[in-house]
């Protein structure tokens, strides 16, 4: 099986790589924006690196022929002046799904968020549910997966994590009372092989999320903890750190929005836990703490 997977050299990306290639009958196209990004990926006859450009119809044939299946990681939660929910998280995932419908591509695996829905007053959650409406009504075979935060080496939540925790004083947002349901970033990339290799047909919408609901603020005591650091979390009030996003973004262009504030500070809750559904045994959260914080 020949699997395309963009955003490949996004740390998710990465790690997906790397455990797709350990599967004797997977090879893998890993997409990317530029050629300088080559390099960055995992060393493997089995990966071809291809440059990806959502806006031109010919070029994207040309980078995801001769896929069976396609992994859709792309997409963004920081605005910019030059990227956008509307044609990151949108125009990419329809450019994409158009794709295969013409490349005759066979499964579609979307990897989405936890809160995603295309009727959302949150411009993020509502551009990754217009995304999955894209997938569900391609007429390809294929599985949404939804997400929470993830850890594993190099991903942004663990890069937070430890500048959070390696802090004498660390100052967060509410406080960090918000409920995560941390997932192991090799979780998600099993569920994402088994995703591929289903026989299913129709598109299924799944939930994915860590075995253990923690409070953000008790998650970064746990990370201090493993490294053998005191650290005290305070917090900065959500409205006052919305106001100061709200200006800082409108002059710059983007960045932190009060957008993103309400995505970082939702509560990850979902009414029934996936794994079972995509064949995942879920790595407990202090093994996966360890393995990001420990492990070099």
């Amino acid at each position: 099986m020949k699997i395309a997977v963009t955003g490949a050299n996004s740390s998710v990306g990465k790690n997906l790589l790397a455990r797709l290639i350990e599967e004797d009958d997977v090879e893998v196209i890993a997409g990317v924006r530029s050629e300088k990004a080559f390099a960055t990926l995992p060393g493997s006859t089995k990966i071809t690196p291809r440059t990806i450009d959502y806006n031109d119809g010919a070029k994207l044939d040309q980078a995801l022929d001769g896929a069976d299946c396609l992994v859709h990681l792309a997409g963004i939660l920081i605005e910019t002046k030059h990227s956008n929910y509307a044609n990151s998280n949108v125009a990419a995932t329809a450019a994409v799904v158009m794709a295969a419908q013409r490349l005759g591509i066979s499964r579609i695996v979307f990897i989405s968020v936890i809160g995603a829905s295309a009727d959302s007053p949150n411009a993020y959650f509502r551009s990754k549910g217009i995304g999955e409406r894209l997938v569900a009504d391609a007429g390809i075979p294929g599985t949404v997966i939804r997400t929470p935060i993830l850890l594993g080496p190099g991903t942004a939540g663990a890069d937070a994590l430890r500048a959070a925790a390696s802090r004498g004083q660390t100052k967060v947002l509410g406080g960090g009372y918000y409920q995560q349901r941390p997932l192991d970033i090799d979780d998600l990339n099993e569920a994402i092989l088994n995703s591929c290799l289903a026989q299913d047909d129709g598109v299924s919408t799944h939930e994915l999320v860590g075995p253990e609901p923690t409070a953000y603020r008790d998650l970064i005591q746990r990370a201090a903890d493993l490294l053998g650091v005191k650290v005290e979390v305070g917090k900065v009030p959500i409205w006052l750190a919305k106001l100061g996003a709200g200006v800082t973004s409108t002059l710059k262009g983007g960045g932190m929005t009060p957008t993103v504030i309400d995505v970082i500070t939702m509560n990850e809750e979902v009414q029934q836990n996936a794994a079972d559904a995509l064949g995942v045994s879920l790595t407990p959260l202090q093994i996966t703490l360890e393995k990001c914080l420990l492990k070099t």
